[in-house]
């Protein structure tokens, strides 16, 4: 019994020591990583994980701009504008892969332009890790793990975040010009329009070139990506026209509602999600605490300003258009998501509601002066991303401590470069292959005129009234 109770009493003494430090253990290890911080290899994992399920997110926002063009069209163009999106992200990944990329990142020279050099590929670590053999020793995987993590994210998952940026200032032209541009004249521009324009704009800028080192803020690309769009299209929007009868002979327009209200409204809801990814992905960075509260903070800002957008603008839709206009909302919530994304990395929430109220209310104006001045914008592509826009480059001002004359140059310069030599590509496409469709086309609709189908072929489409006399 005495050793019984001896081997009883020590199992119970050596469990007891065990659950001690088993319990110090658990108090201890959060002090030790706070002290140490994450190790390299997860830094890299979580950096790369982060790009990857933004980029994917801000690729779901292709789907809203379809929808939301798609429902604000007439019927009759509709397939058109499926076809449209899915060239665009199409031509834009290409564009950045085989050009694109290396002009905006890789060896700017002067501070303008970076390489020319075709392709773009993992870096030389990286292809080593994966061609390593079976037969690999532990050191020789750890040393190639070790080589890989010290950039801090894979190299394509940065180009796959950074490339559906560039789809998303190319889709925001296709809505503007909708209904009276050539299918391929349309495409050759985005090619131009991703390849190189976009690209000069990154390289001044996120590409660490001469606006860059002037101190100009843009977090996610209220200009960079937005106004770049914005001013694409209005380019865009002068050179081709309006749509045949849109103006009467007294200057007044024409209303033209979205043919499916339903898919509008849809699109937009999809573009609000993606600019979660869009904005909360621009931390570029997830392996911190730091990281993550700076990302919560953004996603925030971004909410709070797409809210105040829609409201302000529907507020202000009745004085300004004489209703109350569920198309200025939509495109006061989008207003809004565009006038916080120069800026959404600061702590005081209530910045975000004014931001983004002042951006609805400027997009709800923009569609009245555009119709004033008679340019025909079918979505309203020009006031909510070129217009809000702005506002919110200079809003940075206010939030992030932005310098405004900084500000301005880039908002200026980035504006010329991109309407001078948007204009410039429109004017000649139009000179040497014509940018319009036929008089037949326009009437008849591109979705028949051009590609033989209807989007909705259980219904007979009424011929509209014949516009010629005008």
């Amino acid at each position: 019994m005495p050793m019984s109770i001896f081997a009883h009493n020590s199992r119970a003494i050596i469990m007891g020591v065990l659950a001690l430090l088993t319990l110090g253990l658990f108090f201890a290890r959060p002090l030790v990583a706070q002290a140490a911080g994450v190790d390299e290899e997860t830094q890299f994992v979580l950096n790369t994980f982060a790009f990857l399920i933004w980029g994917a997110l801000v690729m779901w926002m292709c789907a809203g701009f379809t929808m939301l063009e798609s429902g604000s069209v007439r019927t009759k163009n509709s397939s058109m504008i499926c076809l449209k999106n899915i060239g665009i992200y199409s031509i834009a990944g290409l564009a950045f892969f085989f050009v694109g990329y290396n002009l905006m990142y890789v060896d700017i020279v002067g501070g303008f332009i970076g390489s020319f050099n075709l392709l773009y590929g993992p870096s030389d670590a990286e292809v080593a890790l994966l061609g390593l053999p079976e037969e690999a020793t532990a050191e020789e995987v750890a040393s190639a793990t070790a080589a890989v993590a010290e950039n801090g994210y894979s190299t394509m998952s940065d180009w796959f975040f950074q490339m559906v940026f560039v789809a998303t200032t190319a889709s925001i032209v296709s809505g503007a010009i909708a209904e009276r541009v050539k299918l391929w004249m349309f495409f050759i521009f985005i090619v131009i329009l991703t390849a190189l324009i976009y690209p000069v704009v990154g390289a001044w800028t996120w590409g660490g070139g001469w606006l860059a080192a002037l101190g100009f803020q843009d977090f996610a690309g209220s200009t960079i990506v937005h106004s770049t769009g914005g001013w694409a299209a209005l380019a865009g929007v002068l050179v081709i026209g309006p749509r045949l009868g849109k103006f009467r002979r007294d200057g007044t327009a024409r209303p033209t509602p979205p043919s499916n209200v339903l898919v509008v409204t849809l699109g937009v809801f999809i573009l609000w999600f993606g600019w979660f990814g869009f904005n909360g992905g621009s931390q570029l960075a997830l392996g911190s605490a730091a990281d993550a509260v700076a990302m919560s903070n953004v996603l925030v800002n971004t909410n709070l300003a797409g809210a105040a957008g829609a409201l302000a603008a529907l507020v202000v839709s009745r004085p300004i258009l004489g209703r109350m206009d569920l198309f200025a909302g939509l495109n006061g919530a989008i207003a809004g998501l565009v006038s916080i994304t120069a800026g959404p990395d600061f702590v005081d929430h209530y910045w975000a509601v004014l931001i983004g109220a002042i951006g609805g209310i400027i997009c709800t104006g923009g569609l009245k002066l555009l119709e004033k001045v008679k340019l025909d914008d079918v979505v309203g592509a020009v006031p909510a991303h070129l217009f809000a826009g702005i506002w919110g480059t200079l809003a940075t001002v206010i939030t992030v401590g932005a310098q405004i004359h900084v500000q301005l140059i880039g908002v200026v310069a980035i504006g010329v470069f991109v309407f001078g030599v948007s204009w410039v590509l429109w004017r000649l496409l139009d000179l040497a292959l014509g940018l319009r469709v036929s008089l037949q086309v326009e009437q008849m609709g591109q979705d028949v005129g051009e590609l033989g189908m209807e989007s909705y072929p259980e219904f007979v489409l009424m011929p509209e009234e014949d516009y010629e006399a005008d």
